[in-house]
């Protein structure tokens, strides 16, 4: 691995990587700050397969003669691997022009190998998902930090019904607190509860994994595939790409089996689920319904689809994603009961 004084590394670029989306997207913020402090800034976003390498440098290297500084995000960077696609955007990155910085962007651990040679160390980091005790601090202090409690319940309630990742957190949080909001007690610090959440994020969030799990386990394949088509439509948010979909899926078939088991062993209780992380009456009637389709076995079955399905998605590219997430769901509907 190249050393930080490396004469090969370009100080204007950046590798940004890893599941936790809401601290990765703080730090192109903290780039953004810093361009975007003076006039004359512009920002272009590419992913790659959607768009060519070659058609990425020609942008980047085509001045604009009426900026001062040029921010270029390429997300999904993973997919670029071909040998002579990671020497195009090698060489360009090695003549970055004074202003122009470029952030290497994925939700993937590692790009490929050739890349980290180019990137000061400083400049390369891994967000990776929070821990279980760190979510629940997040969202209390998220709460705080704009005038709200929230109490125990209401904090695994909200980690319920939301994508994992800060991003995710932070959007449904805010909406929850619009929804929530007293002019009338302006000042004083309002307290948030489980129903509180449950009786608005529940019918008003956004779709997701966990969303299009609640289909499944219904076994309402129509309105699955609706909300399926949703969540890929919202490309604009990292949270709805397929690879963090399958992850919500997979962590739902993963509990799914632990439920299974407690049923099974007669210890279903209140304080068993909410050790495997199900916590609402709402959940807790998906994964019911959920159980009656699936067993321990097609469970397992479901996890080795997933997982298929994942790397197929990494190494197709993003053009075949609608078909191979119409294909990965209609297998794992057909294993039901």
């Amino acid at each position: 691995m190249a050393s930080r004084t490396s004469p090969a590394a370009c100080a204007n670029a950046y590798i940004f990587l890893g599941s936790e989306l809401g601290k990765k997207q703080s730090a192109v913020n903290e780039i953004r700050k810093k361009l975007f402090s003076a006039p004359g800034c512009e920002e272009t976003v590419f992913y790659a397969g959607e768009t060519t390498v070659n058609q990425i440098v020609f942008e980047i290297q085509n001045q604009n003669l009426f900026t001062q500084s040029r921010l270029f995000l390429i997300k999904d960077a993973h997919e670029i691997t071909k040998k002579n696609e990671i020497e195009t955007l090698a060489s360009c990155m090695r003549e970055l022009e004074p202003g122009t910085v470029l952030v290497l962007i994925s939700e993937e651990n590692r790009l490929a190998a050739g890349f980290d040679d180019l990137v000061p160390k400083d400049n390369r980091r891994i967000f990776y998902e929070l821990f279980e005790n760190e979510k629940n601090e997040w969202v209390q202090n998220y709460f705080r930090q704009n005038g709200f409690k929230i109490d125990a319940d209401g904090i695994d309630t909200v980690l319920e019904l939301v994508e994992n990742n800060t991003e995710a957190l932070g959007r449904e949080c805010s909406r929850l607190m619009l929804f929530l909001r007293d002019p009338q007690k302006q000042g004083q610090m309002q307290t948030i509860h489980a129903a509180d959440v449950e009786q608005w994020l529940s019918h008003n969030r956004e779709e997701s994994a966990f969303t299009l799990f609640s289909r499944i386990a219904a076994g309402d394949f129509p309105r699955a595939l609706e909300s399926l088509k949703a969540i890929l439509a919202e490309k604009k948010f990292q949270d709805r790409t397929p690879q963090i979909t399958l992850a919500g899926i997979a962590s739902c078939f993963r509990k799914l089996k632990n439920y299974i088991a407690l049923v099974e062993s007669g210890q279903a209780g209140n304080f068993e689920l909410k050790k495997i992380g199900i916590y609402t009456p709402k959940n807790r009637d998906d994964y019911a319904a959920a159980a009656r389709r699936y067993n321990a076995d097609s469970a397992d079955a479901c996890l080795a689809i997933t997982a298929e399905y994942d790397l197929l998605l990494r190494s197709m590219g993003t053009a075949l994603e609608p078909i191979l997430m119409d294909r990965y769901l209609v297998k794992i509907c057909d294993l039901a009961a």
